[in-house]
């Protein structure tokens, strides 16, 4: 009964929308399913070379930055509501669109515009979130949603493959109707009417007006990309030394990776719904880069094997529970309503790029020093980073001290001599 009292406390307390956005990204990520199959649709079925299938994934990612850094500035002029709705349309029809392009030119300019428009919908949805969640539990309501796309992608992978074997058009067309599907899921769920009146801006309230103006927050932006660069090796390169050097099985890989989303379901709101308000959320975010760090340095140090892995995973799991919750909670709370989609959107961005630099990092280092250099080197960039969010910490509070102290003198009434 413990156990069924500790799920229970750390579902409760969030409110209705915060669920119903979950249900709307769950829906949208469990159509995710062209983008992980785009390079081998452009070869396979379109017989592009592996060259021209490398620039339509580059635009892929230039779309992505663009389309976020633009997402970012509409939802601080518009509003989240209307972007959400508009991307998701939008996105829906250019993806069936997109499966219809044969040439290397159309297919091209079509995966810029759908990845601009899809990644335009990121700032509004975490804007969202942090709207409708309450300061003590924003970062169980972003666990709630980091669940969601977890489920959606697990869902979408594996029905995706099955697609894939049986036609590459279905992709395009579940993908865009899933889009759709979730476009109008938040239209019956949350009412336009509903939403307007509870989205108007009071005064604002935040530490800066302009995220670009923001020092910390762009050392923390900094930051965040050093340790996306790290974390994305567990997706792309890590894989690959398992079936190279351990000559693991595809199953058995697909295990390893499918494990990681199990964890996260598993037990990401039971941890974060315990820590949540103890600490500063610099603090979690050091140990879960330290724990990350580690878990890639132990390919090094144990032997090869199912254990190893299994471990190795558990660890970089946890790295991720500890540290990306705790990053939402971090930029939310040097927001206000003015200014809530540019940070949103820097921090989207940042991850965009990440995803787009891992590949060619760890490549890199892989052809001219082997994966053991590799797994050293993201061993020692967690540590450089974790010390650079710790000192951040330490500025954080040092500044909120000088603060808070010269705002008590100014108070204080003039001493006559």
């Amino acid at each position: 009964m413990s156990i069924i009292r500790l799920y229970k406390n750390a579902y409760s307390g969030l409110s209705p929308n915060s669920w119903y956005l979950s249900v709307v990204m769950f829906i949208n990520r469990s159509g995710t399913m062209v983008v992980p199959f785009l390079s081998i649709y452009c070869i396979n079925q379109l017989h592009f070379s592996v060259v021209q299938a490398g620039y339509i994934m580059a635009l892929f990612g230039v779309g992505s930055i663009l389309g976020a850094f633009t997402g970012g500035k509409l939802t601080d002029k518009i509003g989240f509501y209307d972007l959400q709705v508009i991307t998701l349309l939008s996105g829906g029809i250019l993806f069936i669109i997109l499966g219809y392009q044969r040439t290397f030119l159309t297919l091209g300019i079509g995966t810029f515009i759908l990845s601009f428009c899809n990644e335009a919908f990121r700032p509004a949805n975490s804007t969202a979130i942090a709207h409708y969640s309450s300061p003590e539990n924003k970062t169980r309501s972003y666990s709630l949603n980091r669940l969601a796309v977890n489920l959606g992608w697990a869902f979408g992978g594996g029905l995706g493959g099955y697609l894939a074997s049986i036609n590459y058009n279905l992709l395009f067309w579940v993908d865009g109707c899933t889009n759709i599907l979730a476009a109008l899921m938040l239209l019956k769920l949350m009412p336009r009417a509903a939403i307007k009146k509870s989205e108007v801006k009071p005064v604002a309230t935040g530490p800066v007006s302009s995220a670009y103006k923001d020092k910390t927050y762009l050392w923390f932006i900094f930051l965040s990309t050093i340790f996306g660069l790290c974390f994305f090796q567990f997706f792309i390169m890590e894989p690959v030394f398992y079936k190279l050097n351990w000559h693991f099985g595809e199953r058995l890989i697909g295990f390893l990776l499918a494990l990681n989303g199990l964890l996260i379901v598993a037990i990401e709101m039971v941890l974060i719904n315990y820590l949540e308000g103890k600490r500063h959320a610099l603090i979690y975010i050091v140990w879960g880069v330290l724990i990350t760090g580690f878990g890639f340095v132990l390919l090094n140090i144990l032997p090869a094997g199912i254990t190893t892995a299994i471990l190795v995973v558990v660890l970089v799991t946890l790295g991720e529970i500890m540290s990306m919750p705790f990053m939402n909670s971090f930029w939310i709370a040097r927001t206000n309503n003015y200014n809530r989609g540019e940070y949103a959107a820097l921090y989207t961005m940042s991850w965009s790029a990440a995803q787009i630099l891992a590949p060619a990092m760890g490549s890199q280092v892989i052809n001219y020093g082997g994966f053991r250099s590799l797994w050293w080197l993201l061993g020692i960039l967690s540590l450089l980073t974790a010390a650079g969010y710790y000192l951040l910490y330490h500025n954080n509070n040092k500044s909120i001290i000088e603060t808070v102290t010269a705002e008590e003198i100014a108070g204080l009434p003039e001493q006559l001599p």
